[in-house]
């Protein structure tokens, strides 16, 4: 992932993103049902490594699996790449937890860029006090041993109805987290920063009082004049 495409992202919300893949005719790459663990004022932006759980057996699960320092879990925290976002498919089943905060704290210590998870964490207001950006659907106290195992790292996974592919780009935002596919994740970012500039342009006319027709979206030339004035004056 480019650095530059990484300040890009670290500056665009989620919801200029859901516009830019749409236009592309990408509709669903928005993950369901997941908010930020605790809300952070900053974007978290790096490149998918992904840990998939599937359903729970209970002679394959008991608390001595803990033991194998290849236990996917463990051994996904352990390798997630400097800067990546550690993406977990717990198939939108939050009754028993995807980690803890001394994973997640581990994953920190590590350089991890974030961590997202379809179910949900155990230690979920102290994961929410670490620096680390963490999204899931809820706090749940259960070890994931209960409900999950942990099967497959960087895999192919889904995410709350979202398919992620390794090396992905995630972007969360104090509201969602989105999935860019890696190959357009430049240019996407590139339209996101003009579609940015372009809408605080609007929020700046919409507060001095002007209507959003003609305005949002740019139908009168008379507009896209006025905010390229905007931008040259601005440095956007």
């Amino acid at each position: 992932m480019k650095s530059e495409t990484r300040d890009k992202l670290m500056g665009v919300s989620v919801a200029t993103l859901c516009s830019a893949l749409y236009k592309r005719g990408l509709k669903n790459q928005t993950i369901q049902d997941v908010r930020p663990v605790r809300p952070k004022g900053r974007n978290m932006v790096g490149p998918a490594f992904t840990l998939r759980y599937m359903p729970a057996r209970e002679d394959r699960n008991p608390m001595t699996v803990f033991r194998d320092p290849k236990h996917p879990q463990r051994h996904a925290i352990e390798t997630c790449p400097e800067g990546h976002v550690l993406v977990m498919d717990s198939r939108k089943d939050a009754r028993a937890a995807s980690a803890g905060d001394i994973l997640i704290t581990r994953l920190m210590v590590r350089g991890g860029a974030g961590v997202v998870t379809d179910g949900g964490f155990r230690d979920a207001m102290t994961i929410g006090e670490l620096d680390i950006p963490a999204y899931h659907h809820r706090p749940s106290s259960p070890t994931n041993l209960t409900l999950h195992e942990a099967i497959d790292i960087n895999v192919p996974i889904g995410c709350g109805d979202v398919a992620v592919f390794p090396g992905d780009i995630m972007v969360g935002d104090d509201d969602s987290v989105i999935v860019i596919p890696a190959e357009i994740a430049d240019e996407i970012a590139d339209e996101a920063v003009d579609m940015t500039a372009y809408e605080d342009f609007v929020v700046e006319r919409v507060k001095e009082g002007h209507t959003i027709i003609g305005l949002y979206p740019a139908t009168e030339e008379n507009n896209l004049a006025l905010f390229a004035k905007w931008r040259e004056a601005n440095g956007r």
